[in-house]
């Protein structure tokens, strides 16, 4: 049986770099997507804060935090994760490569903020440690039918989903596609950790998948695919 996917809620961006915005205009948040697949319930990216997000997710799918088994962040970045303490039942995932490429980073922070003594940095550098241990590197696949999509780029280890139904090829874009107008245009976000990475992950997602969900806007088709 297909895995079956939601959007949960619609991102979006602080100041879109398409529509010519250059400060903040709106509260930015990522686009939040359930998938369910045999008895595995997945969150993807728990963006809004968690009284929110509880609300919108009875709304969209009649559940509520207890009925979800697993929450898939397609990156470490606190936008992604803000509902995530809602989810305690849940088993936290990540790609490997972001796991270890931001761990790496935040452990030599604290280690050098203890040494300077810092105790400010401390405060705020320690729980993220923590929240980083207590997600675990995901597996190939999830769930049947729910298998990982390396998007590298936005960050180093930026990990999108990839839905190979019987009706069409659907792929969680994260950040490395994150609206339509970024899908229309061909272009990444400028800030990028890896720009020429990022470019080639976009590539990479049009060039499979039937219908896109992006990161910071709604399910889209693909506008190189035929209507179907």
């Amino acid at each position: 049986m297909d895995a079956r996917y939601k959007v949960i809620s619609i991102g979006a961006m602080a100041a879109h770099p398409l529509w010519n915005e250059r400060e903040e205009v709106r509260s930015p948040h990522a686009t939040t997507t359930l998938i369910e697949a045999g008895e595995s319930r997945v969150l993807v990216d728990p963006s809004l804060p968690a009284q929110i997000l509880s609300v919108r997710l009875r709304e969209r799918a009649n559940l509520g935090p207890q009925d979800i088994t697993h929450v898939f962040l397609t990156s470490f970045q606190p936008l992604r994760r803000r509902g995530l303490a809602s989810f305690e039942r849940a088993k936290w995932l990540i790609s490997e490569r972001e796991r270890e490429s931001i761990g790496v980073s935040l452990i030599e922070r604290l280690r050098e903020a203890m040494e300077g003594d810092d105790q400010e940095l401390v405060k705020v550098l320690e729980p993220e440690v923590a929240l980083l241990q207590r997600c675990e590197a995901a597996p190939d696949s999830i769930a049947e039918g729910v298998d990982l999509f390396p998007l590298y780029g936005v960050t180093p280890g930026t990990c999108g989903l990839l839905l190979p139904t019987s009706k069409a090829t659907v792929v969680i874009c994260s950040d490395a596609i994150p609206t339509v107008e970024h899908l229309e245009q061909g272009k990444v976000l400028p800030n990028c950790a890896d720009v020429e990475q990022a470019q080639e992950s976009f590539r990479e997602a049009i060039d499979i998948a039937d219908l896109l969900i992006l990161g910071r806007d709604n399910l889209v088709l693909n506008p190189l695919r035929r209507p179907f």
